[in-house]
């Protein structure tokens, strides 16, 4: 994502109030209708009239699984270049359209997605739509604007992971150790010899094979209604040809049977901090759901299990954090894991929290969870659930987000049933499933000073 906005989540959302109709938000409906354009985009329309407002969000069917090999860091790269014009709006005009109209706009790459949102009064719509458009049919490419974000890109990785204490190793480094194939575990990020390899021609060839309108989903909500947003969408997409798309490597893998354990130094960390990750189910799978309760039951705030054994019973660690790889349990459509991330007290050591989390993991299995805790933690769930989707360009990107990875964007009125849906035994059951040991990657990120104390100790 773009630096000036840098942020795990997508920041600087624009709230408008609840849909109409929503009385109860576990009974809110939210407005769905879909379309397929000829060239094969497909258009969801969300229409809501609580707010003259309206949020945009463009996601395309690629990101760092099928970036090319040897050039790790590309799908990134190429988000950063859709900002830099084409040769109907040169760079900086997308930025001064939407943002002089009163609108935010951003963007960001993930494993299987990359996605451009926008939010601003409905008078902008068709301004962004035009933009939009504008850089699907092509993008002005230049060695200039490639060398200037090829820079930008690598100074992120400095300022965001290189010069930051952990830099980041729960949510790139364990994804290294825990998967097998290329697709999966490289570094997204990216290398800077990799990032300076790239040429032009690769920057065209990507926007060609990946760009088109038959592997990009449009999705709009606000103040709009479907025959609007789709005869805008036909307006300026529709002439828009469709582009073959590579097909996709076989990125498949199971879980894994047998426990990784990497320790690691870090130069910057003042306090020691250990990354657990397991292999999560398919998307789709019927345990998806049973286990994105169990993570937020285990993980999930400061009521969760972990914080209460770890953190404030027996005072091991400082705090606990939890991550579906960068999305979340819903949009993802290979391999992701479910990672723990901890900083922990330098008295204590990663043998013994992991030794906690297995304990109450072990609970968890044997004797599933009560009626008490389930409801509380499904109630979480479903306000958090139904409170990102009150923000139009969060909705617009989540559907469109849906519609992407599931081919289905009313998903996202099933999703609250299949919360409720999940029972003590579901629990049960993936606890034992996906939580083994066996299952499990872990990272212990150490100061240097620590780290050297240990190994003097070792030595006989």
């Amino acid at each position: 994502m773009r630096m000036r906005h840098f942020a795990f989540l997508l920041a600087g959302l624009l709230a408008a109030s609840p849909a109409a109709g929503a009385t109860e938000a576990d009974h809110w409906t939210v407005p769905v209708a879909v379309r397929t354009l000829d060239n094969g985009l497909t258009v969801v329309v969300s229409e809501d009239h609580s707010s003259p407002t309206v949020g945009v969000s463009v996601v395309y069917h690629v990101g760092m699984r099928l970036e090319p090999r040897d050039r790790t860091g590309f799908a990134h790269l190429f988000e950063h270049l859709m900002f830099e014009g084409t040769p109907n709006a040169p760079e900086g005009t997308f930025d001064r359209v939407i943002t002089g109209g009163g609108g935010r706009n951003n963007g960001s790459t993930r494993a299987d997605f990359t996605n451009y949102i926008e939010v601003a009064p409905v008078s902008a719509l068709e301004s962004i739509l035009w933009l939009e458009a504008d850089r699907m049919k092509t993008l002005d490419f230049n060695p200039v604007t490639l060398k200037n974000q090829q820079d930008v890109v690598k100074e992120e990785i400095r300022v965001n992971v290189k010069n930051q204490p952990y830099g980041g190793f729960m949510w790139i480094d364990i994804g290294q150790h825990a998967f097998s194939k290329w697709e999966n575990n490289h570094d997204g990020y990216g290398s800077f010899e990799d990032l300076e390899n790239a040429s032009l021609e690769d920057v065209a060839a990507f926007h060609r094979d990946y760009y088109g309108p038959n592997n990009a989903v449009l999705g709009i909500a606000g103040d709009i209604t479907p025959e609007q947003g789709f005869a805008l969408a036909e307006k300026y997409f529709g002439g828009i040809p469709a582009r073959p798309t590579p097909p996709e490597p076989d990125y498949a893998e199971g879980l894994n049977t047998q426990e990784k354990r990497v320790v690691q130094g870090d130069a910057l960390a003042q306090v020691p901090a250990i990354a657990a990750a397991w292999k999560m189910p398919d998307r789709g799978s019927r345990d998806q759901a049973a286990m994105a309760v169990l993570g937020d039951v285990l993980a999930g705030g400061d009521a969760s299990r972990f914080y209460q054994g770890l953190v404030k019973g027996r005072e091991l660690a400082l705090n606990v954090d939890s991550l579906y790889g960068l999305t979340d349990a819903w949009t993802y459509d290979g391999p992701t894991l479910f990672t723990v991330f901890a900083l922990y007290k330098p008295g204590a050591t990663a043998d013994a929290l992991l030794a906690a989390m297995d304990e109450e993991i072990a609970k968890v299995a044997a004797e599933g969870v009560g009626d008490d805790e389930l409801a509380r933690v499904k109630t979480r769930m479903l306000a958090d659930w139904y409170d990102g989707l009150e923000f139009f360009m969060s909705r617009a990107d989540r559907l469109a987000k849906l519609q992407t990875l599931w081919g289905d964007a009313n998903v996202v009125n099933r999703i609250p049933g299949w919360i409720e849906a999940v029972t003590s035994a579901d629990l049960q059951r993936v606890a034992r499933t996906y939580l083994a040991s066996s299952n499990r990657t872990v990272i212990d990120r150490v100061p240097e000073a620590m780290l050297a104390a240990r190994k003097q100790e070792q030595t006989p």
